[in-house]
């Protein structure tokens, strides 16, 4: 990939997020229209995607954002208002970025042109155009904003290939200069002779002093393209608001200053001796030695050869930028994230498992011989694998906020589209969870949302005409259980109607009228294929599809959907998902000869099963446990396996849907990190199994899908189990 390329795929990464974070603030804005910092959020955020795309040859995307930026700093001076209106439009333009990011070529960015009209309606008639670089005032005539700005001292040098990448680094200073008051001086010591310059090349730095409200990251961004190719410094430089007033009138407009006035100036501002050993272009014996002399300090030290009369001006002009604007100095925030592509993440966490499965056969071969040595190994082995694969594991997890958020945009279109007023709320966004679960749980939430907007919140005059609010709430929330994660889709809609819902499945020959049915076994009915209940047809949902790809993609994520509701009061539907897929710690079992595994994270406790015990169960298949009826599924039958049984078999007591339900093995051998491998194409549909795993001794264990060998049983059976 060339060069190029690379800078090009870097810019769509950036600007995919920086949309993302312009969707969220376009939101909340909606809801406080007076946020200057949403605002300000909104625009940072739509100029550095114009600013960095014009820099990569995204010029479409740069004139498109343009347009919208000049608006939005209209709102920005106070000259146009928030409105629904202004926000519908930007979420529209919003979307044609990304459009032209992911489809350059589609015909649909031809309606772009519309929007771009739409806005420029909406800028007040006896106001111009602005245009979009007009730096924001620095003060808005209160004290409290002047005490918002920081000034920043920023050495920037290129590296001499700057230009081979597509980049002007006079491009890069004009950013700088709409932040804020801005004074540059270009640095010219490094320039060679003419006969060595190459043209190609840059020889020329720059020291800028920034007076800002924006915060160093405002000017991290301008230069994240090009931070590998170039040294960058940015520090706060401390000043003083409560100077005395006669310190303004010691320096010239130069800002020379004499010795004596040097040793006599109040600590209170930055003096030119200070500026340039901060910056480490002088020494503190050369500060001294100038210091002995009645001299102007950027005088003497340039006289001794000691700095370049470039950096004096430099220091000086820092120095009357200071005294002029006077503002408030904060601490500069450091960045310590990096951006990896999620494919490295997968490898690695590929290899990690592979590790896993060898320290596994280490250990084993440790215990079977006779080697001190070599079992202390396995064991400090053992011990650094799981500190990597846990540190690993926690690389891949997520906020499912990342997540929540995007569902902020599809209830507001899909409430307006429908006629609704539907507001919704989030709980748990800090919840974490592996990112492979996160990107393949998008599809079947928004499906669940739809339903919620489409079936489950009534429209407005129903509402009232129920007593209830005229808006409707969603309430999204998540929150960690175990190995799992929690997620609920709360609505305070009209709720299931069982009766309803029953007469539908009787109708469609999937019960038996005389069949009787617990509520959570009625409502688990629309998650069969082609079930629905819907009155008409909308082109948000009703026919029947969708659901039971929910239930099918929850599944394939080794999950599960519990649906509770209550007629006119709401509905909530509750996902049990793991919290990640490549690696969880298992119980070891044997049955006929052959090795299973069970996930951990369900297991409540193992008992014998004796045949007395069955004896006295007079054959069904129930144990009793501490007074407690527990009803057991005998693996070794559900297989098929022949063979002579042990004369003591184990029974693994598991929690399913808050329900115990054991299951009767030959042996239990003990815990095991089990690193998953999804099956061959050949057995993808073999029910009650979902994985495998290698072990120690490289034979292959079939992991158990218990949730699902439970609904076999029942469904052979008839017999539910007693979990209602």
């Amino acid at each position: 990939m060339s060069t190029s390329e690379q800078h090009k795929n870097a810019y769509r990464e950036e600007a995919y997020e920086l949309l993302s974070e312009l969707e969220t603030s376009l939101l909340e804005l909606e809801e406080s229209p007076d946020d200057t910092e949403l605002i300000a959020s909104i625009f940072r955020a739509l100029h550095t995607i114009k600013g960095s795309g014009s820099m990569f040859g995204f010029d479409d995307i740069t004139a498109f954002t343009h347009e919208v930026e000049t608006v939005y700093d209209m709102v920005r001076n106070g000259e146009m208002s928030v409105t629904k209106e202004l926000i519908d439009l930007t979420l529209s333009a919003r979307d044609y970025i990304k459009l032209m990011l992911d489809e350059p070529d589609s015909e649909d960015i031809s309606k772009a042109g519309e929007v771009i009209t739409s806005f420029k309606k909406l800028i007040p008639q006896n106001k111009p155009d602005l245009p979009a670089s007009s730096p924001a005032p620095l003060s808005q005539g209160n004290s409290e904003s002047i005490e918002n700005n920081s000034t920043y001292r920023i050495r920037f040098r290129p590296s001499p290939e700057i230009f081979t990448t597509g980049t002007n680094p006079v491009h890069l200073i004009n950013e700088l200069r709409e932040l804020g008051e801005c004074r540059v001086v270009a640095q010219k010591d490094n320039i060679p002779d003419l006969a060595e310059i190459n043209p190609e090349h840059c020889y020329m730095y720059w020291d800028i002093v920034l007076t800002t409200d924006q915060g160093s990251n405002a000017i991290k961004d301008i230069f994240i393209f090009v931070e590998d190719d170039c040294e960058l410094s940015i520090d706060i430089i401390d000043d003083s608001s409560n100077a005395e007033e006669g310190l303004k009138r010691i320096f010239t407009d130069q800002g020379y200053i004499t010795d004596e006035e040097f040793r006599n100036l109040s600590g209170s501002h930055k003096k030119v001796g200070e500026i340039l050993l901060e910056r480490g272009d002088i020494s503190t014996e050369d500060l001294q030695v100038a210091l002995k002399k009645q001299e102007r300090i950027g005088e003497v030290l340039v006289k001794e050869g000691k700095v370049s009369p470039g950096k004096v001006d430099s220091a000086l002009a820092e120095q009357k930028h200071i005294n002029e604007t006077r503002k408030k100095s904060v601490k500069t925030e450091t960045s310590s994230s990096i951006r990896v592509a999620s494919d490295k993440l997968d490898t690695l966490v590929n290899l990690v498992g592979e590790l896993v499965t060898v320290q596994a056969r280490l250990t084993q071969t440790a215990a079977t011989g006779n080697n001190p040595e070599l079992v202390l190994i396995s064991e400090e082995v053992e011990r650094l694998t799981e500190e990597l694969r846990d540190n690993t594991m926690s690389v891949r997890m997520v906020p499912i906020g990342t997540m929540f958020t995007k569902f902020k945009r599809l209830v507001r279109d899909l409430s307006s589209e429908m006629g609704k007023d539907v507001q919704i709320s989030t709980e748990g966004a800090e919840t974490e969870l592996d990112k492979t679960v996160i990107e393949r749980l998008n599809d079947p939430m928004v499906h669940l949302i739809r339903n919620s907007i489409d079936h489950g919140i009534e429209s407005p005059d129903s509402r009232t005409a129920a007593g209830k609010p005229g808006h409707g709430m969603l309430h999204l929330s998540a929150r960690h259980s175990g190995t799992y994660v929690l997620i609920e889709i709360k609505d305070d809609g009209a709720g299931l109607d069982p009766e309803a819902i029953r007469n539908k499945a009787i109708e469609r020959g999937l019960i038996d009228p005389a069949s009787e049915l617990s509520e959570r076994e009625i409502f688990a009915l629309i998650l069969t294929p082609g079930f629905s209940t819907a009155a008409k047809i909308t082109n948000v949902s009703g026919r029947g599809v969708g659901m039971d790809v929910v239930k099918r993609n929850i599944e394939a994520l080794r999950g599960s959907i519990d649906i509770v509701s209550k007629k006119g009061e709401g509905t909530t539907i509750t996902l049990k998902l793991p919290l990640t897929l490549a690696i969880i710690d298992g119980l070891l079992v044997t049955i006929g000869g052959e090795t299973y595994v069970i996930p951990l994270a369900i297991v409540e406790e193992c008992i014998e099963l004796t045949d007395r015990d069955i004896e006295r169960a007079h054959g069904r298949n129930m144990a009793n446990i501490r007074g407690e009826i527990v009803p057991y599924i005998n693996l070794r039958e559900q297989f098929s396996i022949n063979g002579r049984k042990p004369d003591i078999e184990q029974i693994v007591i598991t929690e399913i849907e808050d329900h115990r339900i054991g299951f009767v093995v030959d042996d239990v051998i003990g815990e095991h990190q089990t690193v998953i491998k999804s099956l061959g194409r050949f057995y993808k549909d073999a029910e009650g199994l979902s994985g495998a795993t290698i072990l120690g001794d490289g034979t292959v264990a079939l992991i158990l899908d218990v949730p699902k060998l439970l609904q076999n049983v029942e469904k052979e059976t008839a017999v539910n189990f007693n979990r209602n």
